[in-house]
């Protein structure tokens, strides 16, 4: 009983050192988001994702069939909801994304592509909390479209220059690109002769 209370004891210890330790350095160091996770905030997270995702879900199997079709209605579909974060190419690389933090991983190395088809779905769907991750998916039901998306970002490592360059024209517009097309068009309508 003597030895299960040590033991007991340096585990509390070690991990009130360890929490001591963590508060000190974010004393320190800060807590911005514009600075890279360190190695051990990366680990901790990919492990409390792990963790939060049911086995259930890590499981799933991939109910849409992969087409040329699949693939470009996913395509389109990241490039106007996902590429504002995450880029046409997947390597996190916009405005937005080097502002969050975490950053956006690169959804073409391994640490994503690893991922099963089932936990890729469950980002998709539920999101990720305190991150930028937010849930896309239907609460009801299986959401195709998410489905749709794992096909592509398994198909990230290979995009080909034609296809980040049709995504570009799938990108949402800022509002002023809106303002120079209407200008335009007024133009060609004869509506704004200068």
């Amino acid at each position: 009983m003597a030895g299960k209370i040590k033991v007991g004891v340096v585990i509390v210890s070690i991990l009130v050192a360890v929490l001591l330790l963590g508060g000190w350095l974010i004393m320190e160091r800060g807590f911005s988001a514009r600075e890279e996770p360190t190695a051990m905030e990366v680990i901790l997270a990919r492990r409390l994702r792990s963790l939060a995702t049911p086995r259930a879900a890590k499981n799933e199997k991939n109910p849409v069939g992969l087409s040329s079709e699949v693939l470009s209605k996913a395509m389109a579909h990241f490039a106007d909801h996902c590429a504002v974060c995450h880029a046409n190419d997947g390597s996190g690389d916009t405005v937005i994304g080097k502002g969050l933090y975490p950053k956006p991983p690169d959804m073409r190395k391994s640490a994503t592509q690893n991922l099963t088809d089932g936990e890729l779905f469950y980002i998709i769907h539920n999101g990720i909390r305190l991150t930028g991750m937010p849930a896309f998916g239907d609460e009801h039901g299986q959401d195709l479209e998410s489905w749709q998306l794992v096909h592509f970002i398994r198909h990230l490592p290979r995009i080909a220059a034609e296809e980040l360059e049709q995504m570009k024209g799938m990108n949402p517009k800022t509002p002023d690109e809106w303002r120079e097309e209407e200008a335009i068009k007024r133009f060609l309508e004869g509506e704004d002769e200068r």
